[in-house]
């Protein structure tokens, strides 16, 4: 026999929804449930949120993670990567005859934007299909978030405000970049449709906002400053992503970060 009166934890009400739950502790759950209609509602609203981003997201969902997100760059010791790519170089130089070597890899070598966008893209491929797990500060911590990234990152990082275009934020989290740490916010419409915002240090000169479609992402990006910004959504299309894009620039030009 169940008791309604046993707490149960918001950890539970999400194991409950994504089927995690152990058997023996699903008839609480469910008697609390129904003795607490609020938290009813929030069951049903989760359940519903997950099911429309499993239907819209599901085909990236099983994606390998890219090597350059792993967790493992924001620890490692970056005199130790510096060390390693000057043998690499030195290596590569003597084996392929110098010059001939460098005017090759200087020709192949992405842009500056071109490694950006790549970082930004796959950032929002492999987080925007989490439900229980999207971001690692929530965004009813939105003054911590953006003390804490700001003091990793090395810039002003903001969390702009976007329910004037039907957004709430969802959270943020630390990432590495192509050059250092990069900050990574989520936001999310009333449909459960989510954008990201990607920021990182950039050498890319300072660029006007730049449009770019790949596969089923869609993304306005630009640098100023030695830093670059990238929103990207799943099936929006410009139209649509460009007044977000724009209220975030906006924003982020009055904030000075």
């Amino acid at each position: 026999m169940t008791d309604p009166n046993i707490p149960v934890t918001e950890d539970e009400l999400h194991a409950y929804v994504d089927d995690e739950l152990p058997a023996e502790r699903r008839g609480d759950v469910e008697a609390w449930l129904a003795a607490h209609p609020d938290d009813a509602a929030r069951v049903r609203s989760w359940r519903t949120m997950a099911e429309a981003l499993h239907s819209r997201y599901d085909s990236v969902v099983d994606e390998a993670v890219p090597k350059r997100l792993e967790i493992e760059r924001l620890v490692r010791q970056p005199r130790k990567w510096v060390y390693g790519a000057i043998a690499a170089a030195l290596a590569a130089f003597i084996v392929g005859g110098g010059v001939g070597w460098l005017a090759r890899g200087a020709s192949a070598a992405p842009s500056a934007i071109q490694s950006f966008t790549a970082e930004a893209l796959d950032a929002h491929r492999l987080y925007v299909v989490e439900v229980r797990h999207p971001v690692e500060v929530p965004g009813s911590e939105r003054a911590h978030l953006q003390k804490w990234l700001t003091k990793r990152c090395g810039w002003v990082v903001r969390a702009p405000e976007l329910t004037a275009v039907g957004l709430k934020l969802v959270g943020g989290r630390l990432l590495p970049g192509p050059a250092g740490p990069a900050s990574f916010m989520m936001y999310e419409s009333a449909s459960g449709e989510r954008i990201t915002i990607y920021t990182a240090k950039s050498d890319a000169e300072a660029t006007q906002m730049r449009y770019q479609a790949q596969g089923k992402e869609n993304s306005l990006f630009w640098a100023d400053d030695g830093v670059a910004y990238a929103v990207v959504s799943s099936g929006m299309d410009r139209e649509r992503l460009t007044p977000i894009a724009q209220a975030v620039y906006d924003q982020l030009e009055k904030s000075g970060g």
